[in-house]
């Protein structure tokens, strides 16, 4: 996989979030189903679960012939990953068929397995479709607060964990519908609508979009969990993490508009959140599907 030229940052200006990302997703090969990956130096604790999917699933595709396309991944995290270090991705060629190819990778650091994810991946062909319509009535994101408007606004009454959440810079912009659940204790109901976009130009590859979705995948989800119990991801007694992450490609998308991110969350019970996404394109195409599962540990 390469990054056009509109993906590379000018000589004389600092690189954006999204193109630091799309350097991450970059990743370098060392050897036959080899691959190293680098995580940004942020001072995170540990590596972002959206950026572990995402190099995994550039290093399954690396594997595949350049004609068939992914359409889905089940991922489980078996240890936090180390921002300090590099991850190593082994891959596993698990079949090549004339329409089909399966892969299995395993991301490795300190000598262990960290993360490990199967994926499919189909030549395009065609068949019957439908799909379940986009909710109605919902705000469009123009009419929702900018980043910079939310804040203004709210940041300076927030909690310093949360100030420092959306003070970062991040490769996608984020408009939640609604904010109670940040400010408030209040039990709502269990899902949420999430308009998400990059910040930046993401190379028309499909390929490369694949895996930016799978990155902004991860974002938000698990929260909605929370939302009936009037938690926080940012409640200091929580201990949260994703445990597993599926994801089905029905529909390819540029990513160079508005998405919709449709989430509830079914169940929560034995210290685990369940929680189902859907990306909508601005007039309703349903594009991916995505299902999480995290550890909602109550510390005592």
């Amino acid at each position: 996989m390469s990054m056009s030229h509109d993906a590379n940052p000018s000589a004389n200006s600092a690189p954006s979030a999204m193109q630091k990302l799309l350097t991450i997703l970059d990743l370098e090969t060392l050897e036959h189903n080899l691959f190293r990956g680098n995580s940004p130096q942020v001072g995170w604790q540990r590596v972002f679960g959206g950026q572990v999917i995402g190099q995994a699933l550039v290093a399954a595709q690396r594997t595949v012939d350049r004609d068939k396309f992914v359409h889905s991944l089940h991922g489980y995290f078996m240890r936090p990953g180390d921002p300090s270090i590099p991850i190593i991705y082994e891959v596993d060629r698990i079949r090549d068929g004339a329409s089909f190819a399966t892969r299995h990778v395993l991301a490795k650091q300190h000598g262990k397995d960290i993360f490990t994810l199967s994926a499919s991946f189909q030549l395009d062909e065609p068949g019957l479709d439908h799909q379940m319509p986009m909710p109605t009535g919902v705000v469009m994101p123009e009419v929702l607060l900018s980043d910079g408007d939310m804040k203004d606004k709210f940041l300076n009454k927030a909690p310093p964990a949360v100030r420092k959440y959306w003070e970062r810079e991040r490769p996608v912009e984020i408009k939640p519908v609604s904010l109670d659940h940040y400010f408030s204790r209040e039990k709502l109901e269990p899902r949420q609508q999430v308009w998400v976009r990059a910040v930046d130009v993401v190379p028309d590859e499909r390929t490369l979009q694949a895996a930016v979705l799978a990155y902004l995948s991860d974002m938000t989800l698990l929260d909605t969990s929370l939302f009936a119990h009037g938690r926080s991801i940012f409640d200091p007694d929580l201990q949260i993490a994703s445990l597993d992450h599926s994801m089905w490609f029905h529909r390819p998308c540029k990513l160079d508009d508005w998405l919709l991110y449709t989430q509830d969350s079914p169940s929560a019970s034995g210290a685990r959140g369940f929680t189902r996404g859907s990306f909508y394109t601005r007039d309703g195409i349903l594009i991916a599907s995505v299902t999480q599962e995290g550890l909602i540990r109550v510390r005592r």
